[in-house]
C-alpha cells in the first residue's frame, strides 16, 4: 500500500489510523532517509496507542519506552554496528512481548525482525511524504 501525506499533521494522522489496528506483539520497522518522518508516523502510532507522553527520537538513547494502553517500545538503532549490538540490547522481551515496537533504521537489524513485522517505507518528494506499508493485511483507511 502506497499513501502520500502533505504536511507532518497530514503523517500524523496516518500514524494514528495505523496504530489503531495494532495489537501486543505487533512490530513496525521504519526506514527512510533522515528527517523523512519516521519519528512523525510514531507519534501518531503513539497516540493511537493511547501514549501521553511526548514522542521524540530515541537516536542518542536506542530505546524509549511509553506507557499506554497497549506498552510502546520505540527504537532508533541508526548508531548500533548492526545485528549483534541490537541483540545485546536485549531487545528480545520487546519484539516478542506484550508491547508494539517501532523500529527506526530498520535495515541495519533486518536479520532480527520477526517474520511477521510490517516495513514501512518513507520517501520525500518535494514537501510530500511517500509511505510504503508491505506485510500488511488490514485496509487502514475505512
Amino acid at each position: 500500500m502506497e499513501f502520500v501525506t502533505h504536511s507532518a499533521e497530514e503523517t500524523i494522522e496516518l500514524g494514528k489510523k495505523i496504530g489503531s489496528h495494532l495489537t501486543k506483539g505487533d512490530v513496525i520497522a521504519l526506514s527512510g532517509d533522515l528527517a523523512a518522518g519516521k519519528t512523525t508516523l510514531t507519534k501518531g502510532i503513539a497516540l493511537s496507542l493511547g501514549v501521553d507522553d511526548v514522542v521524540t527520537s530515541p537516536t542518542f538513547c536506542l530505546i524509549s519506552e511509553y506507557e499506554g494502553k497497549i506498552p510502546l517500545y520505540h527504537m532508533d538503532v541508526y548508531r548500533l554496528d548492526g545485528a549483534e549490538d541490537f541483540i545485546n540490547l536485549g531487545v528480545e522481551d520487546m519484539l516478542y512481548g506484550d508491547g508494539v515496537c517501532v523500529v527506526e533504521w530498520c535495515e541495519k537489524v533486518k536479520s532480527e525482525l520477526p517474520k511477521k513485522t510490517i516495513w514501512i517505507s518513507i520517501s520525500t518528494n518535494n514537501q510530500n511524504r511517500v509511505i510504503n506499508i508491505q506485510n500488511w493485511n488490514k485496509e487502514i483507511l475505512k
